[in-house]
């Protein structure tokens, strides 16, 4: 991908440690500021759409621990039955 050049002032004490970090991992400053870059860029970005997008039919209340593992235990069941194929 294409790079475009920009300028930006920075703290002198951040380049500094930014120089000792690409010195002791063996790559420029510049990648370093790139990679930062980037992150600043995701952490800000608005998405088109919500991250949870879908809804689930439901009680509309947290189960308590007993439906949670009554539910577990008839999938479970279902899962290794007569027929499922499982070896008992």
């Amino acid at each position: 991908m294409p790079m475009k050049r920009t300028n930006v002032y920075a703290d002198p004490e951040d380049l500094a440690i930014i120089k000792e970090a690409a010195k002791r991992r063996g790559i420029s400053e510049a990648e370093i500021i790139r990679q930062g870059i980037h992150l600043a860029a995701m952490a800000n970005r608005v998405w088109d759409e919500p991250l949870f997008s879908r809804t689930f039919e439901g009680p509309g209340r947290t189960p308590s621990t007993s439906e949670v593992r009554d539910t577990v235990a008839d999938a479970v069941r279902r899962e290794t039955g007569p027929g499922s194929g499982s070896a008992a």
